[in-house]
């Protein structure tokens, strides 16, 4: 099977715009959304490239790319709520009633507000950190200010720092990667993203925002989760340190939680292979 970039990529016209995304298995397979992260540089082919091979031997994968990220059409909004509205626009076109989800960090928010608003398109949902509130660790969490930081005033520097704390082991941080993420993190749809979500400003409105809100926060109404949840987490990541899977796993009716050791915030890369076997034990259930 030919998993390469060029083979799986496609596009996608909507009404909103064009959706790119990639595909991968066989069309007769259950259906599996891959849903990306945030962060500088960020795509759903990078957050995924090295675990879509496996994942297509059983499943008819899908890797979207979010509009804002430089690679689909950037909308109107705030990049998560937006995120969101273009899952559902992408399974309506392509006519997938309900799929699995695996989702890493802003991605896993994404799938749980799914789960939460159309339990009806989410078949079971995996979460790779980055989902519910900080129980005992600070927030912002280290690499997170160190993200406010690189979108105040983007510089390689910084972007090294930020690269630094999403892994356990800094051998993952190649220059080839470092390239590869300065690049399309300058990007201007993607700044336009990283400010409206990281900057220091914007942060600091949102928690103004927050604690006057008469709504409460997304992880409040996890008990809506009616889906099989599997939560993975990296026990050394350093951008959703891992109390805070504490809510979620209790919470959510049906979730079980797998923290991997020796791994950061992406455990999906740091830890491939045993993230690819409990993930594929869980959807084969």
């Amino acid at each position: 099977m030919d998993v390469t970039f060029d083979a799986t990529k496609r596009e996608l016209t909507t009404d909103q715009g064009t959706l790119r995304y990639h595909e991968a298995g066989d069309a007769d397979a259950p259906p599996l959304i891959l849903l990306h992260g945030s962060g500088p540089g960020v795509t759903g082919w990078r957050n995924y490239r090295g675990n879509l091979g496996h994942f297509a031997q059983t499943h008819h994968c899908f890797v979207l790319e979010f509009p804002g990220f430089g690679v689909s059409d950037a909308v109107e909004g705030h990049p998560v709520l937006t995120a969101g509205g273009s899952v559902i626009r992408f399974m309506d076109a392509l006519g997938i009633d309900k799929a699995a989800m695996i989702g890493n960090s802003m991605g896993g928010v994404v799938g749980v507000n799914l789960a939460i608003k159309k339990p009806e398109r989410v078949e079971k949902l995996v979460t790779i950190g980055g989902v519910g509130p900080n129980v005992f660790s600070p927030s912002p969490s280290e690499g997170l200010r160190l993200l406010q930081e690189f979108t105040d005033a983007p510089d390689k520097d910084k972007l090294v720092r930020w690269l630094n704390s999403m892994v356990f082991d800094r051998a993952l941080v190649t220059e080839e990667l470092i390239a590869e993420r300065w690049e399309a993190a300058i990007n201007p749809d993607a700044q336009k993203t990283a400010q409206m979500m990281y900057g220091s400003a914007a942060f600091e409105m949102q928690q103004q925002f927050m604690a006057a809100s008469d709504n409460p926060p997304y992880w409040a109404s996890m008990h809506k989760v009616a889906c099989p949840t599997l939560l993975t987490w990296g026990r050394d990541d350093r951008v959703s340190p891992p109390d805070m899977a504490m809510v979620p796993m209790r919470l959510i009716p049906d979730a079980e939680l797998h923290i991997f050791p020796r791994c950061g915030h992406w455990v999906m890369i740091e830890a491939k292979a045993a993230f690819e076997a409990t993930v594929g034990a869980f959807l084969a259930r």
